[in-house]
């Protein structure tokens, strides 16, 4: 190879003489370019074409990978049911804390603020050829401590369509005109309408409880967590309009305990 080529015209140049020599029968590993002490073997050239050849072949590199995999160490994963014992965990010390934190406070308040707050929940029934209407079939009052102040069953003189026993949990005979241990509707009225003079009444949706006894309380005193907007929760991915939330849920996440 001619040395005053630049390397581009050496290429040329050597592919042009490899042309010559096929055309006269001569094969390329019988040819050697020789420039300035170097030389530079076609069959070495072509080793290393096959070794390229050779390195990107799918095969190889996935004999490759697979050897790669199995040297890496694999990674482990927590098990579901330590991942659910971890949350339960979680979730009871959290409850745990609420609850101290509940005994704590409360004990700093004094015993005539307490006597000033009654809590009340009702349980309906449904009545009428549809179940909408409801009919009262349970009333409980606690204070502030909830020490049980009232929790009885109410007789239901109408016919009963739906006891709702799921969510209420009371049964025929709970309800029936025949149980002696259960009120009248007239007598449950007098005796939480006393218990509600000059308190500040606490519920979850309270209008609903107030409208089955069929009494009112001035909505200045009342304490309605359906209504209590740290409780409620907005709907839609972006907010919206405040909504209450189940009863079940705000005992669950507040008090820690499981109702319904």
């Amino acid at each position: 190879v001619p040395s005053e080529l630049t390397s581009k015209e050496s290429k040329k140049f050597r592919k042009d003489e490899r042309r010559k020599a096929r055309a006269q029968g001569i094969s390329d590993d019988k040819i050697t370019f020789v420039s300035k002490n170097r030389s530079i073997n076609a069959n070495n050239n072509s080793d290393t074409r096959k070794t390229n050849k050779n390195s990107t072949d799918p095969e190889n590199e996935e004999h490759t990978e697979n050897n790669n995999n199995i040297n890496k160490p694999k990674k482990s994963f927590p098990r579901i049911n330590d991942l659910l014992n971890q949350h339960a965990q979680q979730q009871q010390q959290l409850q745990l804390r609420k609850h101290r934190l509940s005994n704590s406070t409360s004990s700093n308040i004094p015993s005539a603020l307490k006597q000033k707050y009654i809590a009340i929940d009702c349980e309906m029934v449904g009545i009428g050829p549809t179940s909408t209407k409801s009919a009262l079939a349970r009333a409980s009052a606690v204070d502030y401590d909830g020490n049980i102040l009232l929790d009885t069953f109410v007789r239901v003189p109408e016919r009963v369509t739906d006891f709702r026993t799921s969510v209420s949990g009371v049964r025929p005979k709970d309800i029936s005109v025949k149980n002696v241990n259960a009120m009248d509707p007239e007598e449950v009225r007098n005796k939480i309408g006393k218990l509600l003079l000059g308190k500040i009444l606490v519920g979850h949706a309270l209008k609903n409880d107030l409208d089955a006894l069929m009494i009112t309380h001035p909505r200045g005193d009342m304490r309605d967590t359906a209504r209590y907007k740290p409780f409620m929760r907005a709907t839609g991915r972006s907010g919206g309009k405040l909504r209450p939330r189940k009863l079940r849920d705000l005992v669950w996440e507040e008090v820690g305990k499981r109702i319904q």
